[in-house]
């Protein structure tokens, strides 16, 4: 289904049920969204937004940007949002390299290239200019499944942020696995937590509980301090998170005992989350945390540790439906004796590219096979078990180092709250391993008894050179640990 039809089809199906609920708008219903998002598609037809074109939202987590997301899609063109903590070069590096038409902004803004008028809030807001006309709806719910529906930029660790293509049937098989996987019906509430410039998001925690029939309450900013009141009020039946917000979930004071009754289950996704942190999560606020694996260019999710029966810790779960999630080695071929090689993924929710970069598209899919650079291996069960990224090994005088085996041991120190490991040069070995920690409220690290800790379960070519405590781990704007910044700072030592 192309979900540019689904604002139109829930008011037909249930008018006044409820649809979004954010801190300014309050909660609309069905026909209040659809409203919502016919009169944001008459101002940006006004503007001159067709079908082909792009239009972005620098916005903060509200119903305005999903109602702009519905609108563009309502007029055959496509959404980028932009992070709103972006700079103005940023913010026009990303608008050029999209050749967005329109942006819409909480304001006014001269940070803009010539080429992008701005719609603010305030305007959009008032009544649609009556000599705009929409197309009409196909009749085909199929229709348009190879048009651009989303372009999503990654973070940039590697160089310039790239544009992720993605198409409507790529939006169709993600939301519909997530449907298929989480179980998800008309009873589901998702609170959403991560940002809306990422796909994670959109996705998991809007357009998919929306095409289940339920529902989602957005949060403007996540703060762990006050994040509990919120849940206990709207009593959502899931949400997402990744490591970093667990992380500082775990870390609230002792006496922080909320009503988690209404969850189902709790997501965790961006990055592999340490079993330690699952176990004292889980336990400490009785909610059952599902485990996957993805990226941007597979639409958000490939694997996941399964809603109901066995899990496996330590590993990030089985493909999702649809999806062939497999191991490769260095000269294409795929390992099937639960060997080490990169992890491939194919199906429908694999991007159509990066936009306006042919040849790095090229790098990227080869054969079909989405090239992850993540390492990872296929267990005997056939879950997948992620070792690292490919440019994260560390390679200590000719011997293999992945960083996430050594950050999984520093884990099992009680005092670790976060742990990050990077290489930094060394005159002799190449690269040596350092590492970072912060540490759980009220304890202390001696670093003797680290070291101690560390000899005893880590060859000695795998110890880190030294470990430094810091107040907290750098992450990049979609919650995962930021390394680039981290081996920055390893020059310093």
């Amino acid at each position: 289904m192309n979900l540019s039809r689904l604002p139109a089809l829930r008011r037909e199906l249930a008018p006044d049920a409820p649809a979004i609920t954010d801190d300014v708008l309050g909660t609309l219903s069905n026909t209040a969204v659809h409203e919502l998002v016919e009169r944001y598609a008459r101002h940006l037809a006004h503007h001159g937004v067709r079908a082909g074109d792009i239009v972005a939202a620098k916005l903060t987590n509200r119903t305005e940007l999903v109602a702009a997301l519905f609108a563009a899609w309502r007029l055959g063109a496509a959404f980028t949002p932009v992070n709103p903590a972006l700079t103005p070069a940023e913010t026009r590096y990303q608008l050029t390299d999209c050749r967005a038409k329109v942006v819409v902004a909480e304001a006014p803004t001269v940070e803009l290239p010539a080429s992008v008028s701005v719609l603010t809030l305030e305007e959009l807001a008032m009544p649609a200019p009556a000599a705009a006309v929409l197309p009409e709806i196909p009749a085909d719910p199929e229709a348009g499944g190879d048009d651009l529906a989303l372009v999503i930029y990654t973070s940039g660790t590697t160089g310039r942020p790239k544009g992720v293509e993605l198409l409507h049937r790529n939006i169709d098989a993600m939301t519909r696995a997530m449907v298929e996987s989480m179980k998800l019906t008309e009873a589901d509430h998702s609170l959403l937590i991560l940002p809306l410039f990422h796909v994670n998001g959109i996705v998991v925690s809007v357009l998919s509980p929306l095409r289940a029939g339920g529902r989602a309450t957005i949060v403007g900013r996540f703060s762990p301090k006050g994040f509990f009141a919120v849940l206990e009020r709207a009593r959502p039946t899931f949400f997402s998170g990744v490591p970093a917000i667990y992380a500082m979930l775990a870390n609230l004071p002792s006496d922080v005992r909320p009503d988690t009754s209404s969850l189902r289950f709790a997501v965790c996704g961006a990055a592999p989350m340490p079993r330690q942190l699952i176990d004292l999560v889980e336990k400490r606020f009785a909610v059952r945390l599902i485990e996957g694996y993805g990226l941007s260019e597979a639409t958000c999710a490939s694997t996941s540790n399964p809603l109901d029966g066995p899990r496996k810790p330590g590993t990030v779960g089985l493909p999702l439906p649809h999806q062939t999630v497999a191991v490769m080695d260095g000269d294409g071929r795929l390992v099937t004796d639960g060997g080490v090689g990169e992890v491939v993924i194919k199906g429908p929710t694999v991007m159509r590219g990066y936009l306006g970069r042919p040849e790095e598209t090229a790098k990227a899919i080869r054969d079909g096979w989405l090239h992850t650079g993540d390492v990872g291996r296929i267990d005997e069960d056939g879950h997948l078990v992620l070792v690292d990224r490919v440019k994260d090994m560390i390679i200590r005088g000719g011997e293999n180092i992945y960083p996430k085996e050594i950050e999984t041991v520093l884990h099992d120190h009680p005092a670790v709250l976060e742990a990050a490991v990077v290489g930094c040069p060394d005159e002799v070995l190449g690269e040596v391993p350092l590492a970072f920690v912060s540490l759980c409220e009220g304890t202390d690290l001696d670093p003797h008894e680290i070291g101690a800790f560390l000899a005893e379960r880590l060859a000695p070519y795998k110890r880190p050179v030294g470990v430094r405590v810091v107040p907290g781990i750098p992450k990049n704007p979609v919650g995962k640990i930021d390394k680039p910044t981290l081996r920055r700072h390893a020059l310093t030592r």
